[in-house]
């Protein structure tokens, strides 16, 4: 195999690679001589018909099937001996293929480009650290006490109020007809909690016990059901009774109830947790900072066909979210074209980051170890409390779940690494603060890298 370099710009590199006729023409006579071994042809046994007839027969194809191993073998053969890193599948196109004659063929490819790793030493962060409040700690447990709050019966003869629980059947219909999922029994609701679409609410307030009430209201236009989304419907609502909350009560028996000893040892793992995500919250901006460091200080070219992949990704999640209504209301107001130019600095930045992550964890020699898998499905079961068990389970019966947890664990490693070196000085902030992720919200301090 022969190669020459025809163009080099950047990270964009084009060579000619020619594959001598004697070499193709040794590759498919064994490919010939394997095929013979095998074919069954009529008047013959397995492996006797004359190589004149299989030649006939098969060579055609043949040709092709050796045609491509033989390019990608060359191929690789050329990223070994020039240390070429692809970046993306290589663009190959066949020049010249004649029979009897050496076969030539072009390969263009985007490389990798070289990062040379400074020292992390170097790098300063400011890593705010808040502590919790003793008014969340009892926010918490009023929540908690209020989660868990019972409803008596109403016994005194009076009309609903806000606030009350309203214990209703109803029936939807619109233009007369029923339609699926607009009818309840006995249903709890809560007067005054918004659980129903608007206006539902109001309208039973000021009825008692026992009467029907038609509930005239209009689906949001925005409604999860396309169906019924802008439309007028009537719920012919009947309140069979009701009931008030009973004033929730912090003692004990609730500290038992959420796996407490009593109520001092529900405060403190209540403090504990509150704890653990502001810790979580404090890492999440470091991370950010280390992150923003990375990318101010190392300067390299990024290969554009890997650009270009990650803002198709992101413009199509985009898309889809515009086409479902789901976009954030701040971006319904802001000209699309200036979005669409801030997802390509996106996508900029996130295979530019990915590259020099990947880069430190290769120099680092770091591999991801089923401590660290573990480590990453715990985090992701402590984002559900109370299901921690059921998002364990269903991580370790689901493979493809568990694969795509492997990339962002790995990435959590590499940044755990880098930090590991860097100069960390940590500043007390308040709770607003830390959970401030404006563009100036932390202090952030940064040497150059390399």
């Amino acid at each position: 195999m022969k190669f020459e370099e025809l163009k080099s710009k950047g990270l964009n590199k084009k060579y000619n690679v020619t594959i001598a006729s004697a070499d193709f023409a040794t590759a498919v006579d064994k490919k010939l001589d394997e095929v013979a071994k095998t074919v069954k042809m009529p008047g013959f046994r397995a492996g006797k018909t004359p190589k004149a007839m299989i030649e006939q027969r098969y060579r055609p194809s043949v040709l092709g099937e050796v045609l491509d191993d033989m390019i990608r073998d060359a191929t690789n053969q050329l990223f070994e001996e020039t240390k070429i890193r692809p970046a993306v599948a290589p663009d190959i196109k066949l020049d010249k293929f004649e029979d009897g004659k050496d076969i030539q063929f072009a390969v263009e490819v985007e490389v990798l480009p070289e990062i040379t790793l400074g020292d992390f030493s170097k790098i300063s962060l400011t890593k705010s650290m808040a502590k919790v409040p003793a008014e969340e700690v009892e926010k918490a447990i009023k929540y908690m006490a209020e989660s868990r709050r019972e409803t008596a019966k109403i016994e005194e003869d009076r009309a609903a109020q806000k606030g009350d629980v309203a214990v209703i059947d109803f029936v939807g219909s619109i233009d007369g007809v029923e339609f699926e999922g607009g009818k309840g029994n006995a249903y709890p609701l809560e007067l005054g909690s918004n659980s129903f679409i608007p206006g539902y609410e109001d309208q039973l307030i000021g009825h008692k016990a026992g009467e029907t009430v038609e509930v005239k209201t209009t689906f949001p236009k925005e409604y999860h059901a396309q169906n019924l989304a802008g439309k007028e419907a009537v719920f012919v609502t009947t309140i069979k009774e009701l009931r008030a909350y009973k004033p929730a009560e912090v003692n004990d028996d609730l500290a038992k109830a959420m796996g407490a000893k009593d109520v001092a040892d529900m405060k403190a793992k209540i403090e504990a947790r509150i704890a653990e995500d502001y810790e979580t919250t404090s890492h999440i901006k470091l991370k950010r900072d280390l992150l923003d460091a990375l990318d101010k200080e190392y300067k390299f070219e990024v290969p554009q066909k890997l650009i270009d992949a990650e803002y198709e990704a992101i413009e199509k999640q985009y898309q889809a979210a515009k086409a479902q209504n789901r976009l954030d209301e701040e971006d319904k107001k802001r000209d699309e074209k200036d979005i669409l130019a801030e997802y390509k600095e996106i996508a900029l930045r996130r295979v530019k980051l990915g590259l020099l992550l990947s880069e430190i964890g290769a120099n680092a020699k770091l591999t991801l170890t089923g401590e660290d898998i573990n480590k990453a499905i715990i985090a992701e079961a402590k984002r559900y409390p109370g299901q921690e068990q059921m998002v364990f389970n269903y991580y370790m019966k689901n493979k493809e779940a568990l694969e795509a947890l492997r990339a962002p664990a790995f990435e959590e490693k590499i940044v755990d690494y880098v930090l590991g070196q860097a100069k960390i000085e940590e500043k007390e902030v308040t709770v607003a603060e830390l959970y401030d992720f404006s563009e100036n919200s932390t202090p952030k301090k940064s040497k150059k890298a390399k």
